[in-house]
């Protein structure tokens, strides 16, 4: 008796090919634009927890390749999102101090 494991979640291109090469069966459909980008924000949040589980370069090559689906989707320009990424930290800095903020005292 075969086995069915569901998945529902956004895959890599090349995925099907893998899972056929390897003598399997599977069931995909082209996602229209609103469970894309819904899937492609939960694939964000999928890379993200894999990554906190273990940090790695290739967990967080998994995340760049996400978030980079992501700006292409919203056809955000990559040099804009750096200019604006260094306008801000010459603004409000990085995060390298490891600052925690515990509270704000109103005067």
């Amino acid at each position: 008796m075969a086995e069915e494991i569901l998945y529902n979640k956004l895959i890599r291109d090349k995925i099907p090919e893998i899972i056929e090469n390897a003598g399997k069966e599977y069931e995909i459909h082209r996602a229209d634009e609103q469970e894309y980008i819904e899937k492609l924000l939960l694939k964000v949040e999928e890379e993200l927890a894999e990554f906190k589980e273990e940090p790695s370069i290739a967990e967080m090559a998994d995340l760049f390749e996400v978030l980079d689906s992501v700006i292409n989707y919203y056809d955000f320009d990559k040099q804009k999102i750096k200019n604006y990424q260094k306008k801000k930290r010459k603004e409000r800095g990085g995060f390298r101090k490891q600052l925690i903020l515990d509270k704000v005292i109103e005067k």
